[in-house]
């Protein structure tokens, strides 16, 4: 039995339905990404499910209990409270109590009256309700998310508070989760946390994301929001691309039937007044069926137009920086660091939140003068710089205004273009141009920011994480433009795919230094230096961190070259199992089986993933050796 099944949900806020006689059956064990366009109402769907919400029609049938807890996609930033309070929160009434008592044990010792009798007053009403066994299940959740339930939250990383505000939904012990852009904001540890995390957790899942490895890592089943209507693809995130394209050709091919078939139809309808005379009544009242079901029909949004514009080319030498330093309040940012970008390079930099990756682009454009050393601007240089803050938008002026700064036109590569037009590439309805910057949604300031930085020719594109919020298809239509790009590009993101496919070199923050790797984010994993033995070196033998391997190998032993063989077919039936499984679960009817089962095979999965990877990380090892 489905743990909840929504039956011919409706929703409006406008003209157009956001939810238009949507179902779904959530089972247990699933793990569904929820994907769709700025807009299409996913955040409000999540919140239909969470009962939020309440729809203008439909039914909402579930388990009797069912508990669901929904992740905000904001991270709040004025909270003065602890860790331990932020997550009891997720207790209501109870949680508050706990809170406060725990707080209060920190100042038990200051001898104060008021302060002991709190103390009595909350123990004797937790007893009374009961709510000792939640504090138990605080402390548990707390452990397991490796949180300190003493730090205050104000001070922590933007990765720790969503951390955090896991803690606050898991602690209610959903058995249904729901994540709202969970990977937003995280860098690359903090999303792979958070994904094996999630994968072994074994809670049911409802996702939204953009972030297309963590799809691919950890959805069963797709379902997309696509004008009003809900659609659900089972199985892997390729199966669901190829399947949506299959979908929509057969969509345009129908399409364009009804619509000759229409035209058929109005051309006889307007015949001379002896045809009207002897017209077929049956036949008018489908050609009227027909004209209702064009004008309900919801077109699909366009797919945004990119265009780069063709610049005159920069001097080969793009940047030089010689021995640069720097450090912001003692912390040291960069040091000793050397680099040249060459005309035409493509360079990813990668590094945890608040390393520095944002203060490198601003030293490299000259916009802050290191502590030490040079940094050399090439000739000819025409900079177009994405801000992740967004701080080149005004948010008073309205979109049309931020863009075109009181022209009508825009020139792109010698052709003048309607400012409205060229909105409309960006996917801006000309009725919402003259909006204000600030009503708009991180998705579309995204996209308005991009549209701004494309209006210049430029040779040297410097973009800080610009796939935040921005959805699949926009995604995938900016990543093939910086592709076929010729200028050179300086990119800043956590996405791991789009680094893979967008640039050629990585400069990474790392073990306290910035080095520099050819490649993308895979070709930095296997290039690092031993990442794995540094996470798992004990205390106890720090002489295990400071090893390093001899710059000669001896010949393999028997034993190593043995297993070296033996690796290939290892890993191939490895790989044939995973398969299996994972075919297995993306049948539909799987997640209709056994809980017991259904966990199972979840369990199967992860244990083949790790081993195939363990494999593959000894193969690399004793192939090096050899």
């Amino acid at each position: 039995m489905p743990l909840i099944t929504l039956r011919d949900i409706q929703l409006s806020y406008g003209q157009q339905p956001l939810l238009d006689h949507v179902n779904l059956s959530i089972d247990v064990g699933e793990r569904l990404c929820l994907i769709g366009r700025n807009g299409a109402g996913k955040s409000t769907l999540m919140k239909v499910i969470a009962e939020e919400i309440q729809a203008d029609d439909g039914q909402i049938e579930k388990t009797q209990g069912l508990s669901v807890a929904r992740l905000e996609q904001e991270v709040p930033d004025d909270q003065e409270h602890s860790v331990h309070f932020m997550v009891a929160e997720g207790l209501g009434e109870q949680g508050a109590l706990l809170s406060e008592h725990a707080e209060l044990v920190h100042h038990l010792g200051d001898g104060d009256d008021k302060v002991l009798a709190r103390f009595e007053e909350l123990s004797s009403e937790i007893e009374a309700r009961g709510a000792w066994q939640l504090s138990q299940r605080v402390d548990t959740v707390l452990s397991k998310l490796n949180l300190d339930g003493d730090m205050p939250f104000a001070g922590l990383s933007g990765g720790m508070k969503r951390r955090v505000l896991l803690a606050r939904a898991l602690v209610q012990d959903p058995d249904i989760l729901l994540l709202d852009e969970p990977t937003n904001h995280l860098d690359m540890e903090s999303i792979q946390w958070l994904e094996e995390f999630l994968k072994n957790f074994g809670t049911t899942l409802v996702f939204i994301s953009h972030d297309r490895a963590f799809i691919r890592s950890l959805a069963t089943r797709i379902i997309e929001l696509d004008r009003g209507k809900l659609t659900s693809w089972p199985g892997s995130y390729e199966k669901y691309l190829s399947g949506k394209q299959a979908a929509l050709d057969a969509e345009e091919k129908a399409n364009a039937e009804f619509d000759k078939k229409l035209s058929q139809e109005e051309k006889w309808i307007r015949q001379g007044i002896k045809a009207r005379r002897t017209r077929n009544e049956g036949r008018v009242r489908a050609l009227k069926a027909m004209r209702d079901e064009f004008s309900q029909r919801r077109s699909r949004t366009g797919t945004a137009s990119l265009t780069i514009q063709s610049s005159d080319n920069s001097g080969k030498v793009v940047v030089e920086a010689d021995n640069i330093s720097y450090a912001v309040g003692g912390k040291q940012i960069v040091r000793d660091f050397s680099v040249a970008l060459m005309r035409g390079d493509r360079v990813g930099i990668l590094g945890p939140n608040g390393c520095g990756k944002s203060t490198l682009i601003r030293l490299l454009l000259d916009r802050l003068a290191p502590d030490t050393g040079t940094v050399k601007q090439g000739t000819q240089l025409q900079v177009a710089y994405f801000d992740q803050l967004r701080d080149t938008l005004d948010e008073e002026k309205s979109v049309i205004d931020n863009v075109a700064e009181g022209s009508d036109v825009i020139n792109l590569n010698g052709q003048n273009k309607h400012v409205i037009g060229y909105l409309q590439d960006f996917l801006f309805d000309p009725a919402r141009v003259r909006q204000p910057v600030k009503s708009l949604s991180g998705g579309e300031r995204n996209r308005l920011l991009l549209a701004k930085l494309f209006t210049k020719p430029f040779n040297l594109l410097v973009l800080d994480e610009p796939t935040n919020d921005l959805d699949a298809e926009t995604l995938e239509l900016l990543e093939e433009q910086l592709i076929n790009y010729q200028g050179t590009l300086l990119l800043v993101s956590h996405d791991r795919e789009f680094i893979d496919n967008v640039v050629t070199s990585t400069l990474v923050f790392e073990h306290g230094g910035l080095n520099s790797y050819v490649g993308g984010y895979q070709d930095w994993l296997r290039q690092r230096p031993e990442p794995r033995r540094e996470k798992t070196v004990k205390p106890a033998k720090p002489a295990a961190v400071v090893e390093k391997p001899a710059p000669a190998r001896k010949k393999l032993s028997y034993k190593d070259q043995r297993e070296l063989e033996q690796l290939p077919a290892r890993i191939e039936q490895l790989e044939a199992d995973l398969d299996a499984v994972q075919t297995r679960m993306s049948d539909p009817d799987f997640y209709k089986g056994e809980p017991a089962d259904i966990s199972a095979a979840q369990t199967r999965q992860s244990e083949l993933e790790q081993q195939l990877e363990e494999a593959f990380s000894r193969w690399d090892e004793l192939d090096q050796q050899g």
